[in-house]
């Protein structure tokens, strides 16, 4: 297990909002036109009516492409408060020698700037595939917004690397701006005095801390303080070897997903297979919305998630159908998975950590994660 503790906020550039610059990655974001063929936006991804989270209609778990037959490798998680993702980095704490990764974008972290994060779905042939600098910049200078462009990026359009780099400028500015950070959750509501949890989603949250039990709040930060709402992110931004169940959805492929030790990394030592399987711990605000969970989209119910971290190990056998535990991974990884710490760490037959009273708790606690807007159910 490698998941980092300690609060973290952005240690990139100072946020400060350019309302020029958030209104025009705000048309970028939802412009349908940057995909070839047109017609899929960064929205289509990560639908705002799903807490900016979303998967295009592909019945698979990870988000249709722009062309037929292509999906992306990985489900698409919210965009929502990625201002507090820190760069990533190995963090050691205190006298312990070892040190563990923390923070990136996506879920190898194999990113370190929003603007960076934004290029690389453009330009997937499985995504929105745009192809190359120079189209996007064809579609950007025949759009609606094109003098609104240049107005913020100058010459940017005359040149495909520029405007690859001003269009993610923009969308970062978009994605960093106070509208994505909304804090508007019960929870939230709670923390601050002015709601009350009812009896289930309270004893869910002592279950979702409580280390013999859930133990969530290992990796799952929460802080009811109140003070700093950015305390309570639901991520330690680190990194954890779980083995979720395999999506045997997606199509079949000869290159395994091996996570964090795909990065490739000349100053720090990600791209050791001692990282391989690893991926970074998603926020859980809004999780209730979301249209499936995991890396691999293999699960979409919120109360499976659950189950399966509580019986991952005691009833494996609901989980991986071959009868071979952990077979979503590679069998030279699979020493790998964690299976030391609550409540991975029982064995076959044993009472899992969590009964199903006790799933049902959490799950309604996690629903306390809903901001203000999302908080009716989304359309199946």
């Amino acid at each position: 297990m490698v998941c980092a503790s300690g609060w973290f906020v952005h240690s990139g550039a100072a946020h400060a909002e350019r309302p020029g610059r958030v209104e025009l990655g705000r048309a970028i974001f939802f412009d349908r036109t940057l995909s070839e063929p047109p017609g899929t936006s960064c929205a289509s991804c990560h639908d705002p009516d799903r807490a900016f989270s979303s998967t295009n209609g592909s019945p698979l778990g990870v988000p249709r492409g722009s062309r037929p037959g292509r999906f992306a490798r990985r489900a698409a998680p919210s965009l929502l408060y990625l201002k507090y993702v820190p760069r990533f980095r190995f963090s050691q704490e205190g006298d312990d020698v070892a040190s563990t990764p923390v923070g990136g974008f996506f879920w190898d972290g194999r990113v370190d700037t929003i603007a960076e994060l934004a290029r690389q779905p453009l330009l997937n042939p499985d995504e929105m595939n745009g192809r190359d600098g120079a189209l996007v910049a064809a579609k950007i200078a025949a759009g609606t917004y094109a003098r609104a462009f240049r107005g913020a990026f100058g010459n940017a359009l005359e040149d495909p690397d520029a405007t690859l780099a001003a269009v993610g400028a923009a969308l970062e500015a978009y994605l960093t701006s106070d509208e994505m950070a909304p804090f508007s959750s019960k929870f939230d509501e709670v923390v601050r005095g002015n709601d009350r949890f009812t009896p289930l989603e309270k004893k869910g949250l002592g279950l979702f801390k409580d280390e013999a039990k859930g133990a969530c709040a290992g990796c799952h930060l929460v802080d009811e303080s109140g003070h700093e709402p950015q305390r309570s992110l639901f991520t330690d931004y680190g990194y954890d070897a779980v083995a979720p169940p395999k999506n045997d959805k997606l199509p079949p492929t000869s290159k395994p997903d091996l996570g964090l030790c795909e990065r490739k990394d000349a100053v720090t030592p990600s791209s050791d297979p001692m990282f391989c399987i690893n991926f970074r711990t998603p926020s859980l605000r809004n999780v209730a919305v979301r249209q499936s969970f995991m890396h691999n989209g293999s699960l979409t119910r919120l109360r499976d998630v659950v189950a399966f971290y509580s019986t991952r190990t005691t009833n494996s056998s609901r989980w991986y159908r071959s009868g071979v535990l952990f077979d979503s991974v590679p069998k030279e990884y699979r020493r790998q998975v964690n299976v030391g710490t609550s409540p991975y760490n029982r064995r076959a037959g044993d009472a899992p950590a969590l009964d199903d009273a006790e799933i049902d708790a959490i799950v309604a606690f996690l629903g306390t994660l809903t901001d203000k807007r999302y908080a009716k159910p989304a359309r199946p």
